[in-house]
C-alpha cells in the first residue's frame, strides 16, 4: 500500500522527465536575459544564472519524490537552453573570424567536445549508480553555460 502511494505521489507530481518537453519561451529568456547581463563577470554569470533560473525550480516543483532521472530531465531541460545559446554564440563568433582563425575555432571546438563528453562521462564510471544520471545531466548543462558564456566573451574581443 505504501508503494501505490509513493507512485502516486510520484505521478501526480509529474514524476516524468522534464526534457521530454521542450523549454517554455520564458525559461529561454530567463537564461538568455541572465546571460547577457552578466556576460562581462562570467563566474558571476555562472552563479546567478546557471541552475538558478530553469533547472532547480523544476526540480523544486516535481517535489520530494523527484526521481534521479525526473531530476536529470529538469538539467537537460535547462541544457537545451544552454545549447542553443552556445550554438548562437558560435556561429556570431565564426562569421568575425578569417580563414585560419575559423580553423582554429573549430579544433579548439572539437576539443572543447571532447572535454566536456569525458568530464561528464566521469560521473557514471566513479559514482556507478543511479545519482550518476543526475550528476552528468549537470555536468553537461555546466559545461554549456560555461562554454556558451565563454564563446560570447570571444565574440566580443
Amino acid at each position: 500500500m505504501l508503494l501505490l502511494a509513493v507512485l502516486v505521489g510520484v505521478l501526480a507530481t509529474g514524476g516524468g522527465r522534464a526534457q521530454d518537453r521542450k523549454p517554455t519561451a520564458h525559461e529561454v529568456s530567463l537564461i538568455r536575459d541572465c546571460a547577457a547581463k552578466k556576460r562581462d563577470n562570467l563566474d558571476e554569470g555562472e552563479r546567478q544564472c546557471l541552475f538558478n533560473l530553469v533547472g532547480d525550480p523544476c526540480i523544486k516543483k516535481l517535489g520530494m519524490h523527484a526521481t534521479e532521472v525526473a531530476s536529470a530531465g529538469c538539467y537537460e531541460l535547462e541544457n537545451a537552453i544552454w545549447d542553443g545559446l552556445l550554438n548562437d554564440n558560435y556561429k556570431r563568433l565564426m562569421e568575425q573570424l578569417d580563414q585560419d582563425q575559423a580553423a582554429k575555432a573549430r579544433a579548439m571546438q572539437k576539443a572543447w567536445v571532447a572535454y566536456r563528453d569525458t568530464t561528464c562521462h566521469f560521473y557514471d564510471d566513479k559514482i556507478q549508480g543511479s545519482m550518476a544520471i543526475t550528476m552528468h545531466a549537470a555536468c553537461t548543462t555546466r559545461e554549456s553555460a560555461r562554454r556558451a558564456m565563454l564563446l560570447d566573451f570571444f565574440s566580443r574581443l
